[in-house]
């Protein structure tokens, strides 16, 4: 098989004097895409893009996989995450100011991104998979530029509702900390000792962990390290999930959806999926699945294998 090709770019923010870091993979020998066949990530309030989406577990991250299946896959890292440019706002202390980079903020760089995209392979629109926050981000966009949307995945749907790991009550500073010990508690929230050893081979939690901490660079000057998140989606979840106030119109998408949930997913509960399912056109493609067996992280779990093809299958539905 064709050998992925790798291309990292930066790509300006809506914030002045800020990039947000952009991956692209595919097969060397593809250089053809449609839009069907061109795909963006984009993560969920914690982790960037490069070690969710591209994280590297046994026969390779989800983008490798989307590229030997013949995608030509993208993901994003959000302003303030993974390989993107920090605001000022994330050099001093958190409370110093309030939450930074919001769903809205992520949305205009999303726009930024996919014009990019676009741009760069001659095409109309693209496919989005949106996870977790990504799904409220997504789910806008596509609403707003239902021209630019070929096909949406919204995989850990956030929606109003119970839920909510990522809200403590209080109203943050302009970004959060996180170690990972917290990652881990996180991960493992309502599982008991059967269900957490099912997710992966032992140790794996902690393997992951410590790559999604060491993400942001300055992870290493605390003991132990800890990594810095933007707190914009918190003050959403606040103000939109929690207070019962819609983030985004779903039927106002107009792209073929299918919606992805985890059964044991408590972040993001597979109700607020089905929620959202039902807001969707009736005059749209839309599919509901539930994947038995995983958490709002089966990405980087043994279930991802059903995962990948779900979606794959939903995103190649009608290629000749």
């Amino acid at each position: 098989m064709s050998e992925i090709i790798v291309a990292d770019h930066m790509v300006e923010s809506s914030q002045a004097g800020l990039s947000v870091f952009v991956r692209n993979k595919r097969l060397a020998d593809r250089h053809d895409f449609g839009p069907s066949e061109t795909v963006l990530c984009i993560h969920g309030a914690t982790y960037p893009s490069t070690v969710t989406f591209d994280y590297q577990l046994e026969g390779g991250s989800w983008m490798d996989i989307l590229a030997r299946a013949g995608f030509d896959v993208w993901c994003v890292d959000l302003l303030g995450y993974g390989a993107s440019d920090r605001p000022a706002e994330m050099s001093v202390p958190a409370e110093d100011n309030p939450p930074i980079v919001d769903t809205d903020d992520a949305v205009a760089d999303v726009t930024k991104v996919i014009d990019f995209i676009l741009e760069q392979r001659n095409l109309p629109r693209l496919a989005l998979i949106g996870y977790s926050w990504g799904t409220l981000i997504g789910g806008t966009y596509a609403g707003q530029q239902p021209d630019k949307v070929e096909r949406l995945v919204l995989y850990g749907a956030a929606w109003m509702g119970a839920g909510g790991a990522i809200s403590t009550g209080v109203m943050p500073g302009a970004y959060r900390m996180v170690d990972a010990e917290a990652v881990i508690t996180r991960w493992c929230r309502e599982l008991d000792d059967e269900q957490i050893a099912s997710l992966g081979e032992p140790g794996h939690m902690a393997a992951w962990a410590d790559v999604a901490v060491a993400s942001d660079p300055e992870a290493a000057r605390h003991d132990p390290p800890r990594a810095r998140a933007p707190a914009g989606v918190v003050k959403d979840v606040q103000e939109r999930l929690q207070s019962n106030v819609a983030p985004y119109d779903p039927s106002a998408i107009r792209a073929p959806t299918m919606i992805v949930v985890g059964e044991w997913d408590r972040e993001t509960r597979p109700e607020q999926g089905r929620a959202v399912f039902e807001l969707l056109s009736d005059d749209i493609v839309r599919r509901y699945v539930m994947i038995g067996g995983a958490t709002h992280s089966m990405l980087i779990e043994s279930q991802r294998g059903e995962l990948h093809r779900t979606v794959d299958g939903f995103l190649k539905e009608g290629w000749n």
